[in-house]
């Protein structure tokens, strides 16, 4: 299924939204028993302050405990502290830039009175609170010893260097503190007019965690916050952005109260969008980032424990950037030894340069891995006992940043997996990509005091440019000695070459059959991508490797080359930035993978070993099959993954196409993987070599001759089109299939798929892309907005070049959604397909184009779009990508209508559904 899906919802917490746009999450939990915690979160902070208004958020947080409509003066805090809550501890609030929380925690809720006592405090902090001018008044001292208490030496300098670390944005000028000029002397009004602006329904969360009943609870909300109203023509809640900056900022300051040297180098990254990090993108991410904080700072805390370390302690992160929301940074932080903090400077950024040039070893990566699978499991293992305040955490945080909200039924087995298939690769190139030489900021927070040296910019600057210049050796385990390839074959020849004028590419026939393709860009200083490309594929082998196929994507990426075992490659790998994967399906092969121009000769010795000599050991076998059993067996009692086995069973005769799971593990075979390879890499003149990005022809001809060349090949006998077979297609027959499973929480998963055959080109394709776009939209308004019969849905529309006859074209759903709306919903989505045939209107057509002209305007300058699109033409002849913008400009709503009214005209939509099992009566 194509497009980034969002990640499912805990099943067990109840998430609705009032009509006024406040939102609930209710959830029933018994650690600690007879207990429950009552939060509301707020997307509201300092940053919204104007400059007259600086600390009035904080402030306002502060009077929630200064009288409310039904809690007079001190009352809230008098009454729950009747009821066993202890204010500062279970009674509490936090104010920080881009939000706000308040918390009444661990209330004993035996007695259903105090549960509805809580809603109506946390409806009275929503839209409730006095604000009478007396307790203002009383409340300025307060806070200004709240002031005095933290205005410690750091807390000082943050302030004095903010400005400095933000130039251009707000976030330089807003710790939630402000300035006790605002606070000891603002109107009482203009408190007032803060909490009228922003204190509203629609950016406010409550949550309810605990020993109750959600039904019960969920009324409750709807009677007591229902009745709130949203004001007319509110402010618009904006994100401050922080701007790049080119080259360092420097950030030095100095105070007597630092109890501590502290040198900190940020390199400023975009954050993920809140829309996308609810996806498998931000789990990816996250995931790469607690390795990149593990085994640098492993790396940090040896050098630490030597003697003569530069540095007392050392880490390293990567989060949000500072105190801002709307920018993350990669993060070294150093707590200096002696009185200069130059050699501790000198030495983080060591640390973190040979990281970037030359990675992290496999051998660390394992072993920080097996420390995350192994908290993984720990916490999946507790997961019965799982404290309320964890869950209360991950829901104040999905609502505010839309962070992933999923139980950990349902993570522990996607973290494993996710655990094991992102490779130490994908962490190091993270590090590189954002260690630059522009959004960098170097923040030095020092004593000051008799002897310690305080550096001034250009002394920090010229450390910086030191270890820049350094020839900074990788980190390095044990590694094998001898060449990956024992001994290197005769060089073969470029017999023949041509220009393809359209791609600005060359074209290069060698004397063994295979032909290269290349095209030089400079979009990127650093990278070359690579995709041999060859049609005819495992249709070829008999069903008895069926299961074997269905592991090779694990297998194929568990071996070695030659006398390397997966392990030695990867340590052989080490400092050189140069990976190839096989990826075979039923008619197209493709051996692919990248490097650099400085590796480039070793991505070509993993080419040539790749189509000569792949090899897994029995143990490396083993161990693949044992992982995934494992990590499958965790999976098949999870409706999702349920849901995808039924649906492939639905649709495909051929267990080929189904999912992996531990019956296809079990019965895989190490002599079959190693066969498929050896049968699908057998001719180079099958395969069209195509590499893109910073190629220079006189380095790249001789090591074309060495290793591409020299393969075994034979034009005479090449495959040029893929063997068919009947069995790989669609089943022809129902029009609705229905499975059943036993479900926690009951929902209904559907996948909605019309399938036919129309003639591809460029715009037919764009038609289907757009018409799939528009379906998104009207669903989502429909079935989500007007309906609410589901969480999230959307539609897409895509046509293969390569497929069976009749099945080259696809627009499809597929989504949970509430059970008993089933019927109603298909009829919606049937209707829709309908009406996309002849009422598409001007709006909506415009909105997708507008986005695929941008998506298409940005490829041209992508390597990989380059190379996507030259291998494609080359699969059945034709191009969708030079002359893509102005295609979907002239597209029309004709276009669209037509190319859905023709796939309709076959008449192959189908429903299959996955629906929850009737509960069984107790005995």
């Amino acid at each position: 299924v194509p497009g980034q899906q969002e990640l499912p919802l805990d099943p067990n917490v109840r998430v609705g939204q009032l009509p006024n746009g406040l939102t609930y999450f209710i959830r029933h939990n018994e650690t600690p028993k007879g207990q429950a915690d009552f939060y509301i979160a707020q997307k509201v902070g300092s940053i919204l302050e104007e400059d007259n208004q600086r600390g009035l958020a904080h402030f306002l947080e502060h009077m929630c405990f200064n009288g409310t409509e039904n809690f007079e003066g001190n009352e809230v805090v008098q009454w729950l502290q009747t009821k066993g809550v202890q204010f500062g501890g279970d009674l509490n609030a936090y104010t920080s830039i881009d939000e706000t929380v308040y918390n009444i925690s661990n209330v004993p809720v035996d007695n259903v009175a105090v549960q509805d006592s809580c809603l109506l405090i946390l409806h009275d902090w929503a839209d409730g609170l006095l604000l009478a001018t007396e307790e203002i008044d009383k409340e300025r001292g307060v806070i200004h010893e709240e002031w005095r208490s933290h205005n410690s030496g750091q807390q000082r300098l943050l302030e004095m260097l903010l400005p400095t670390i933000y130039p251009g944005s707000k976030y330089g000028y807003r710790m939630p503190i402000g300035t006790m000029e605002v606070v000891d002397n603002f109107p009482p009004q203009a408190l007032r007019d803060y909490y009228e602006t922003w204190y509203r329904p629609d950016q406010q969360g409550i949550v309810v965690v605990g020993d109750i009943d959600v039904d019960r609870i969920e009324n409750k909300i709807k009677e007591i916050f229902s009745p709130i109203k949203m004001p007319e023509n509110p402010k618009e809640r904006v994100y401050e952005p922080v701007p790049d900056t080119p080259g360092t900022i420097y950030a030095i300051g100095a105070d007597p109260e630092m109890q501590n040297a502290r040198i900190t180098v940020y390199f400023k990254t975009d954050a993920l969008p809140r829309e996308m990090r609810n996806t498998p993108t931000y789990l990816m991410m996250d995931y790469a980032a607690d390795m990149f904080a593990m085994m640098l700072g492993q790396r940090l805390d040896d050098i630490a424990q030597q003697p003569d370390s530069p540095f007392a302690a050392a880490g390293a992160f990567y989060g949000g950037f500072l105190v801002s929301d709307t920018k993350d940074a990669l993060t070294i932080v150093g707590i200096g030894k002696g009185d200069d903090i130059r050699p501790t400077l000198a030495a983080i950024y060591r640390e973190l340069l040979r990281v970037a040039r030359g990675g992290f070893t496999i051998s660390e990566y394992d072993r920080a891995r097996s420390e995350y699978l192994s908290r993984l499991e720990k916490a999946y293992n507790n997961r019965a006992k799982t404290e309320t305040s964890t869950y209360v955490n991950q829901y104040v945080r999905h609502f505010i940043d839309n962070d992933p909200m999923m139980d950990i039924e349902q993570s522990y087995p996607l973290m494993q997996s996710l655990a094991q298939q992102i490779p130490v690769d994908l962490v190091n190139q993270m590090v590189k990509e954002m260690v630059t030489d522009d959004n960098r900021v170097v923040v030095a927070m020092l004593p000051e005091k008799d002897g310690y040296k305080v550096p001034t910019e250009a002394e920090l600057a010229e450390v910086m440019t030191g270890v820049d210049a350094e020839d900074i050796p990788a980190f390095v385990d044990e590694v094998k000695s001898e060449p990956l390839i024992p001994a290197l074959p005769a060089p073969g020849k470029i017999v023949s070459e041509k220009k393809l004028d359209k791609w600005g590419a060359t074209e290069w026939t060698l004397s063994n059959g295979a032909k290269v393709v290349f095209k030089s860009t400079d979009f990127k200083a650093d990278e070359i991508l690579f995709d041999a490309q060859a049609l005819g594929g495992t249709s070829v082998f008999s069903d008895d490797y069926n299961n074997t196929l269905r592991f090779f994507p694990i297998s194929s990426a568990s071996g070695g080359l030659g006398d390397y075992t997966n392990k030695d490659l990867q340590k052989y790998l080490q400092g050189k930035q140069a990976s190839v994967g096989y990826s075979f399906d039923a008619y197209v092969r493709d051996v692919a993978g990248s490097t650099t121009p400085k590796d480039l000769p070793v991505l070509m010795e993993l080419i040539y070993m790749s189509f000569t000599n792949f090899t897994i050991t029995e143990d490396e076998f083993l161990a693949a099959q044992n992982l995934y059993e494992g990590l499958l067996h965790n999976q098949e009692t999870n409706p999702q993954f349920i849901f995808s086995q039924d649906l492939s069973k639905a649709l495909y005769e051929n267990s080929r196409r189904y999912p992996l799971d531990t019956e296809a593990v079990k019965a895989a075979q190490r002599g079959q993987t190693i066969d498929i390879v050896k049968k699908m890499t057998a001719n180079a003149a099958d395969y069209t070599f195509y590499f893109v990005g910073s190629i220079n022809e006189a380095t790249f001809r001789p090591l074309v001759e060495q290793y591409i060349a020299s393969l075994p090949g034979n034009a005479a006998t090449a495959v040029n089109k893929p063997d068919y077979l009947a069995s790989l297609g669609i089943k022809a027959g129902a029009k609705e299939i229905s499975f059943k499973a036993p479900m926690q929480t009951p929902q209904t998963y559907v996948a909605a798929i019309e399938y036919g055959e129309l003639p591809y080109t460029m715009k037919e394709r764009a038609a289907l892309m757009v018409a799939g776009d528009i379906l998104s939209d009207r669903l989502l308004k429909d079935v989500r907005e007007d309906r609410g019969a589901v969480y999230s849905i959307w539609a897409s529309g895509s046509m293969q070049r390569i497929s069976n006859p009749g099945l080259n074209t696809v627009v499809q759903s597929v989504f949970p959604m509430k059970p008993e709306m089933r019927e109603e919903v298909f009829g919606i989505i049937r209707n829709q397909f309908k009406a996309l045939e002849s009422n598409i209107t001007a709006e909506e057509l415009a909105k997708t184009i507008e986005y695929n002209v941008k998506s298409a305007t940005e490829a041209k300058d992508k390597n990989n779009a380059w190379m996507n699109a030259m291998a494609g033409e080359a699969l059945n002849g034709v191009d969708t990508f030079n002359g893509n913008v102005e295609m979907y400009k002239s597209l029309t709503i004709d276009d669209v209508q037509n190319a859905i009214k023709k796939l309709n005209e076959q008449g192959n939509l189908r429903f299959i559904y996955l629906e929850p099992e009737e509960a069984t009566a107790a005995e």
